[in-house]
């Protein structure tokens, strides 16, 4: 696979580098993630309808609400693992995947969207790591093929994030031999290895056995404060959600029925169906 050009800006170590606090850019011209009229179906099935919102470059946004409301799919739009029913999605004021053209949706050329993904990092609810390599092959394997690092400089990155998330001693390991909440931590490295402008996170504790949970956020709290990479984040885990979260949006049956400050929606929400949602996952 041919290298493509990495524009991404932002990189993991920069804040905890200089001791920058994480910040949510309001200079910038353009949101890193927006939604306009986003439509996705499934045969007969509508998962999301007229679908608009905005996340802010370095901001943290946290989606709740009831399986099967849409949360998961929005993330794999962004990902591209879904194609869009209708509407569009635009990274940094460029669009992902369509754009209006005289008046007419147009698909753009598969090469734009791949490029465009190399500015996006995703952690799935399964680990989804090839179990013939090694834990640093699997890190550095994007990197060198993607990005075009040499061999190197992809090991030399992967080291001090394997460091960053407590498994500098598992570099040589199989992922088969490491436990659930292990191999998420590699998958968490993995993602930052491609310096990533944003950051999707889908429900990336619900495969674990309860006591792996805590290590797997505690590293996701660290990326929060102490990077300014945009994270728009799934999460059953509510105390986490706010904790990390600059906003809460709240899905059901693919609309969002309310959004706000975390302290807002979990000690006052403003709608019904958010109030019965939270008292039964609290």
């Amino acid at each position: 696979m041919p290298p493509t050009e990495n524009t991404s800006s932002p990189h993991i170590g920069a804040s905890a580098q200089t001791g920058a606090s994480p910040h949510i850019d309001t200079e910038a011209s353009a949101p890193a993630i927006e939604f306009k009229d986003v439509e996705k179906r499934f045969g007969k099935t509508t998962v999301l309808e007229n679908l608009n919102f905005t996340v802010a470059p370095g901001e943290r946004v946290t989606l709740i609400g009831p399986s099967g409301s849409g949360k998961t799919t929005i993330l794999r739009l962004v990902m591209t693992l879904e194609e869009l029913t209708g509407g569009y999605i635009f990274i940094d004021g460029r669009p992902l995947t369509f754009e209006d053209r005289d008046g007419k949706r147009v698909e753009l050329p598969k090469k734009t969207t791949r490029a465009m993904t190399t500015r996006i990092g995703m952690v799935f609810q399964q680990f989804n790591l090839f179990p013939n390599m090694t834990v640093i092959e699997n890190i550095i394997e994007a990197p060198i093929h993607v990005l075009g690092k040499s061999k190197d400089e992809a090991v030399a990155d992967a080291k001090s994030l394997l460091e960053r998330v407590g498994l500098s001693e598992k570099a040589d390991e199989h992922p088969t031999r490491l436990s659930g909440g292990q191999q998420q931590r590699v998958a968490i490295a993995r993602a930052l290895a491609m310096s990533p402008e944003i950051l999707l996170l889908d429900e990336v504790t619900s495969a674990l056995d309860p006591e792996l949970v805590g290590d797997v956020l505690a590293v996701l709290r660290d990326i929060a404060e102490t990077t300014d990479i945009t994270m728009l984040l799934v999460t059953h885990e509510m105390q986490f959600a706010r904790e990390v979260s600059d906003r809460v949006m709240m899905f059901d049956g693919g609309l969002v029925l309310e959004e706000g400050p975390p302290d807002l929606i979990f000690n006052d929400p403003s709608h019904e169906r958010t109030r019965s949602f939270l008292s039964s996952v609290l």
